[in-house]
């Protein structure tokens, strides 16, 4: 009988169109697939957690997969990485109870956007934050961060082209945390639309470029106001931490 397997992922998604397999271009699920047929031998299907769009990356993806090879779960994670490109790297791999699923198992997703504060950003870090350095009013971003906490449909926070499933998500925390060059916004929920932690984050900018109060806020989401929230900011910032099970 085939093992349902649960893996973790960590994977820079700069050279990627997202997670979601696309034909003839190179995507996170396209890639594992790609290696684990060539250990089992025939096509293997991998769930993961959720979609990461174009050039976002993980620090923890979970997936899962069944596998007929009993290849011991160690011999499994350095195979994968021996096949995989140097950009995405199995962390762990365990067996999982036969009714596991790495997205309907799911009961939350951790992302952190990095924002880089300093006129001048180091070579090493572009690829990984959004680069901003001008003047922003911390303390009310820092007040409005908290005003996405709750449960709604949050449509006022998709994008345009979002083909997930409508209805309530919730948010559990959002959190700003200033440091003193690197700006950091971690936000905790259930699961999130496309492009809705980005377009989070853009409007806290907007917050701290004085366009929007954070007192405006709520009554725009209640409303389904996307033209009046931020844009959405570059996706090389955004990471996805943690996924709760």
């Amino acid at each position: 009988m085939p093992r349902n397997l649960k893996i973790v992922v960590a994977y820079d998604g700069g050279g990627f169109h997202g997670w979601q397999i696309q034909p003839q271009l190179p995507t996170i699920q396209g890639e594992l697939q790609r290696v684990l047929e060539q250990i089992e031998g025939r096509p293997v299907a991998v769930a993961g957690s959720g979609r990461t769009d174009a050039g976002v990356h993980a620090l923890a993806q979970v997936a899962s997969f069944r596998l007929e090879n009993p290849i011991p779960e160690t011999n499994l994670r350095k195979a994968m990485n021996r096949l995989l490109p140097p950009a995405i790297r199995v962390l762990q791999v365990e067996q999982a109870p036969g009714e596991f699923h790495a997205r309907f198992s799911a009961k939350s997703k951790l992302y952190e956007y990095r924002i880089w504060r300093p006129e001048i950003c180091p070579p090493m870090l572009y690829r990984y934050v959004h680069h901003h350095p001008y003047p922003l009013e911390m303390a009310a971003m820092t007040a409005a961060a908290p005003l996405f906490e709750g449960t709604r449909d949050f449509q006022a926070l998709a994008a345009a082209d979002d083909d997930l499933a409508p209805g309530p998500r919730t948010i559990f925390s959002s959190r700003l945390d200033n440091g003193t060059d690197l700006l950091c916004y971690r936000v905790r929920g259930t699961g999130f639309l496309r492009h809705m932690v980005r377009n989070m984050v853009g409007t806290l900018l907007e917050v701290g470029k004085s366009n929007l109060r954070p007192d405006e806020i709520p009554a725009l989401l209640e409303a389904g106001d996307r033209s009046r929230l931020g844009p959405t900011v570059a996706a090389k910032g955004l990471f996805l931490v943690q996924v709760g099970y």
